[in-house]
């Protein structure tokens, strides 16, 4: 059974950085992806950045281009998304999901994905 176990986020004031982690086990995962979502209260899920495990593209909401990176360790099944120059728009809770789609297409979107983690809450201070 795939397992998606998170560390990172928390609190931090604006312009400051924050990196969370995402570890992935239980399954095979040398195709299709890994992303990351948020969802702020009151509003909807959202797409925030994706990346390849075959070729390791990468692809961001353009509300977060320049500011956050998504990498991988394929070794470790483990994905990490630097967050820097936040802001208080940026408070949300991210989860990291895993997508077995090989169209790239679905990252972008919730029902591309198969898997979820639990989420962890970043605070970003005015």
């Amino acid at each position: 059974q795939v397992q998606l176990k998170e560390s990172g986020g928390g609190y931090v004031q604006a312009g400051g950085s924050l990196r969370l982690s995402c570890a992935a086990s239980g399954g095979t995962f040398s195709n299709g992806g890994m992303g990351w979502f948020r969802q702020a209260a009151g509003k909807e899920r959202e797409f925030v950045t994706a990346i390849s495990w075959r070729d390791g593209r990468t692809y961001y909401a353009d509300s977060v281009k320049g500011r956050f990176t998504i990498s991988r360790d394929n070794a470790k099944n483990t994905v990490y998304l630097r967050m820097n120059s936040l802001k208080p728009d940026d408070t949300a809770v991210y989860v990291c999901a895993v997508s077995l789609s090989y169209s790239t297409y679905n990252y972008y979107y919730p029902p591309g994905y198969a898997y979820w983690s639990q989420g962890t809450q970043v605070t970003v201070s005015s």
